[in-house]
């Protein structure tokens, strides 16, 4: 049981504890739970492929929550419109959305390079109470860095 993943884990829910940061000790809380009980062998595989999905798929359901509730309507959106705000939010949301897609082939394509983004992902919750949205905008981030930093190389 009290391997080094398992030690792993128990540091990062010192660090959310002390960070006071729910979502890291819930979520290890979780982890551990699902190795003490012998079912990280089956779940851990699935979490890994589908988890991000999941995850997106709730962060969804929460942001639609006002359409559906009718506290955000047609009226609401044809009045943003008229807002610079909402044109920077528009176009914020298609840059975001762009970099997470880049994000997830840097992901695919260096897998290894996916503990340096939850490390920094943990460091920004734990230290900065930040949101645990950070892998895919970190890796489509470091994504754009990275060709940027090859295209200089290349032509220099």
């Amino acid at each position: 049981m009290f391997n080094q993943s398992t030690l792993f884990l128990i540091l990062l829910f010192a660090l959310g504890y002390i960070g006071k940061n729910q979502s890291i000790m819930i979520a290890v809380y979780v982890l551990i739970g699902l190795q003490l009980f012998k079912l990280d062998g089956k779940l851990f595989p699935i979490i890994e492929e589908k988890g991000i999905g999941w995850g997106v798929t709730i962060i969804t359901i929460a942001v639609l929550v006002p359409i559906a509730t009718g506290e955000i309507g047609f009226k609401d959106l044809l009045q943003s419109i008229k807002s610079y705000y909402a044109w920077i939010a528009l176009a914020a949301g298609v840059f975001v959305a762009l970099i997470a897609k880049s994000g997830l082939t840097l992901l695919a394509d260096d897998p290894h390079l996916t503990t340096a983004l939850v490390m920094g992902t943990i460091m920004a919750v734990v230290f900065f109470q930040g949101v645990a949205v950070g892998p895919l905008i970190g890796a489509g981030i470091a994504y754009l860095i990275m060709r940027a930093v090859d295209f200089f190389i290349r032509y220099n």
